[in-house]
Formats: C-alpha cells, sequence, structure tokens
C-alpha cells in the first residue's frame, strides 16, 4: 500500500523467486537471496547489483545452479561461448 506522498508503507513485502516467479512465504528458512554486484574493467565494485531471489522448492531439487546460470545469462553477466 502506498500513502499519499506515494511511499511503500506496508510492514511486509513478500519475495518472489527470481527463477519460477513463486511467492516466498515469510517462514521459508531454506530460501536464499543473493546480491551479485557490478564490476568495472578493472574489477573494481561500482556500487550497483543485481539481486536474485531462490526459493527452497528450486533449491530442494537441485536445481539452483541451473536457474542462476539463466539468470544470469539473462541480465548479460554470464556467457557460455569459449
Amino acid at each position: 500500500m502506498q500513502n499519499d506522498e506515494g511511499r511503500i508503507v506496508d510492514l511486509y513485502l513478500p519475495r518472489k523467486c527470481s527463477a519460477t516467479n513463486r511467492l516466498i512465504p515469510a517462514k521459508e528458512h531454506s530460501a536464499v537471496q543473493l546480491n551479485v554486484g557490478q564490476v568495472d574493467e578493472n574489477g573494481r565494485y561500482t556500487g550497483e547489483f543485481y539481486t536474485f531471489a531462490l526459493a527452497g522448492f528450486i533449491r530442494s531439487r537441485g536445481e539452483s545452479d541451473a536457474c542462476l546460470n539463466r539468470l544470469l545469462h539473462e541480465k548479460g553477466l554470464l556467457t557460455f561461448s569459449k
């Protein structure tokens, strides 16, 4: 919910899995959230990052590595060329 100034005032904002778009409940302890930082050509952190959330459902099936690779490839952070 937003107030008159346009600021978000909800007490709880549920997260969504980046791979499956499922809601991650507040009591799910097997979910993880990763921040992948951007670096410049010298390898220094620029202060920008991408956030990925993976649900415990994906992690328990053993597909989190493949899903994270797909998400990084879609953002242009990972290439599969040799």
